[in-house]
């Protein structure tokens, strides 16, 4: 009888359902922060008198920071726990919100608006690969997908501060950042109930509080239930517990070495198109709108027309995700969004950019259910939290890129040319997670990724 066994047997209950809430708060709080700045760039513009280069630079402050907070919060994932690394860069966001709360001016916001994405981005990349180690093979799917669409609820929130906070108290847009810091209130909650991830433990050969923490989860769970726990099935495969310590060198030359060099391949790229699409398009629909003549307090209605959009996108694509499996899943909502953003190139009226951009938020949005549930999966235990913050890193070189990239082009391209140009990145996405892609649903991750391999390959492999 394995420790990790009698974890995957466990039926989801309310001890899986705290977990997810936890998480979820989390991942409420960073979709707020990212999507609020959308609706600060007209105030920010009219405060500083800034041109479209600079509001390009701001869009594109938070994904900087958080490129560098999802490659520290993986790295230290791996080698002092998830736990840890979740409540520090929790604390972290939220000072540097209220610091761009009070800036004075556009340098310090600047600066305050990349420190916060740094540890709105450490959390981001922490949250999914931790609680995923919690989650029994076949719901793992809908659990992590589910997890993921809490993003929805945090840009819902993010429209309506922009449509009844922003434009209607004094120095709004200050007021919003403040608000985007109240999460730090979540720390001590999180203190008390989260455990450390029993996968994570055992890889770092800390069997005896691995076991107190699965043995709680299991009385919790026969109590939530009110039934005897299922038996325990035999572990074809158990994490390596010799592991070497996880650097950004030993990392980056172990997730391409010959072994993972096409899994690590598919999953940057596909972090790559859903970010440059979804934050191309997020970041300046509220501005595109109005440059189209609709007044600013219309386009943050329709902004939340779009935003709302997205809770329906998450939770059916983590329904499908255990049906259709991850990479199907990926495939058609990234194939539905190349469809919504070509549409959307072609509307000229309110209503109908409204409604095209809803559908294209409703796929986007579907595909990071699909993703955030795909990475984790995909990588060794000892080295999943160093792989799933670099594949996030490596995706949020395409949100640094698109706001600017949109910013300076929108001028030559047009309204058309944006749409077109995400609708050929969406296009390469859906080819190589089709072709090159992995099944994952229904395995445990011990099978997905240990399965065959001695203790000693991790190490030879980052030799």
């Amino acid at each position: 009888m394995t420790l990790l066994a009698r974890l995957d047997r466990l039926p989801l209950s309310r001890p899986h359902y705290k977990l997810l809430l936890i998480g979820g708060l989390g991942y409420t709080f960073d979709g707020m922060d990212s999507a609020v700045v959308a609706f600060l760039l007209p105030s920010a513009k009219a405060a500083w008198g800034l041109d479209n280069g600079q509001l390009g630079l701001i869009g594109s402050a938070t994904p900087f920071g958080f490129l560098f907070g999802a490659i520290a919060a993986g790295l230290l994932g791996d080698r002092i726990g998830r736990k840890k690394v979740m409540m520090y860069a929790l604390a972290f966001y939220a000072v540097f919100s209220v610091v761009a709360a009070f800036s004075p001016n556009y340098e310090v916001f600047l600066g305050a608006r990349v420190l916060a994405g740094a540890g709105a981005g450490a959390e981001s990349a922490i949250i999914a690969p931790f609680l995923s180690e919690f989650v029994p093979a076949k719901r793992r799917g809908w659990f992590v997908g589910a997890l993921a669409g809490f993003f929805s609820f945090g840009f819902v929130m993010a429209a309506l501060i922009g449509r009844f906070v922003v434009p209607t108290v004094p120095e709004g847009w200050r007021v919003a950042q403040l608000i985007t810091a109240l999460p730090i209130v979540m720390l001590l909650w999180w203190r008390r109930s989260l455990p450390e991830s029993p996968r994570f433990l055992v890889a770092n050969g800390r069997d005896a509080e691995a076991e107190r923490i699965v043995a709680k989860l299991e009385r919790d769970v026969e109590k939530a239930t009110g039934r005897p726990l299922p038996a325990v099935a035999e572990a074809e495969a158990q994490p390596a517990t010799e592991t070497p310590k996880v650097t950004l060198l030993s990392a980056l030359k172990f997730l391409w070495s010959p072994a993972m060099a096409r899994r690590t391949a598919v999953i940057w790229t596909v972090w790559f198109v859903i970010t440059f699409s979804y934050y191309g398009f997020f970041s300046w629909i509220p501005t595109l709108l109005v440059e189209r003549g609709i007044t600013v307090t219309k386009s943050f209605e329709f902004s939340i027309i779009i935003y709302l959009a997205q809770i329906p996108g998450y939770f059916s694509a983590a329904w499908l995700s255990e049906r259709l499996d991850r990479k199907h899943t990926i495939a058609l909502y990234l194939a539905g969004s190349a469809v919504s953003a070509f549409w959307l190139s072609q509307m000229d009226a309110p209503w109908s950019i409204t409604l095209a951009g809803a559908v294209l938020s409703f796929f986007l949005n579907g595909t990071y259910a699909g993703v955030y549930s795909y990475t984790p999966e995909v990588f060794p235990t000892w080295i999943r939290a160093s792989g799933t913050g670099l594949s996030s890193a490596f995706g949020r070189v395409g949100s640094i890129l698109a706001p600017t990239i949109i910013g300076l082009s929108a001028a030559s391209l047009g309204f058309a040319g944006v749409f077109g140009m995400t609708t050929a990145v969406l296009v390469a996405g859906v080819v190589v997670v089709v072709v090159f892609g992995l099944s994952t649903a229904g395995r445990s991750l011990e099978e997905l990724t240990e399965h065959g391999a001695p203790v000693k390959t991790a190490k030879e492999m980052t030799k």
